[in-house]
């Protein structure tokens, strides 16, 4: 099982996310891939996502995060012992959006969308300090990420597996180049077998 976690004010219908889904469900694996709608609330996002996760066994899913939806998947990988990949994650979000709180609107529609200041203490505690079992994590940061650096992110997870994309931008403008790196990271076999069967 896949869970796609969008990032601060975005949506499932995310460039990234639509990769993602299309790809899944191109190999009959639709089934296999949810990408829920997150509220503003860190809390009630964290609480959505283990909703979505259900009894699903840790060794079968992987959490994919992108800025905000990074923060909150290392911390699932971290709690529940999953996969998780980072896309030009947000690592230290009390900081970086502090100057966000107050009402706006969702990047992919007019619908209102208000960060409250008690959020800000929400992420405090979902801080994870250290990663432990980087093999389990798989980051892609672009040193391009107008809006996040990148050396950031590499500092965050040592010893995982990286790709740093020289260039680029904060939304992975070139992530469907980078794909089937990630499904196959979380166990999910991009290509046909030669029976013509998708892998399981």
């Amino acid at each position: 099982m896949i869970l796609y976690l969008h990032g601060f004010r975005s949506s499932p219908q995310s460039f990234k996310a639509r990769v993602m889904s299309q790809r899944m469900q191109a190999l009959g694996r639709a089934q296999d891939y949810l990408c829920p709608q997150l509220p503003a609330s860190p809390a009630a996002a964290i609480a959505l996502a283990l909703q979505c996760i259900g009894a699903c066994p840790p060794e079968q899913l992987t959490v994919v995060g992108s800025s905000l939806g990074g923060f909150y998947a290392t911390w699932l990988a971290e709690k529940l012992g999953c996969r998780a990949v980072l896309l030009n994650p947000a690592v230290k979000p009390p900081r970086d959006l502090e100057s966000y709180v107050g009402v706006t609107t969702q990047y992919h529609s007019d619908a209102p969308f208000e960060f409250k200041r008690a959020y800000i203490d929400e992420l405090k505690t979902l801080m994870i300090d250290r990663i432990t079992q980087p093999q389990r994590y798989f980051l892609i940061a672009a040193t391009g990420d107008e809006v996040l650096d990148w050396r950031d992110m590499v500092a965050h997870y040592p010893g995982a597996q990286h790709t740093v994309i020289e260039g680029s931008d904060h939304g992975i403008a070139e992530f469907a180049d980078y794909a089937d790196a990630v499904l196959r990271f979380c166990g999910v076999d991009p290509l046909p077998t030669t029976s013509g069967k998708r892998s399981q």
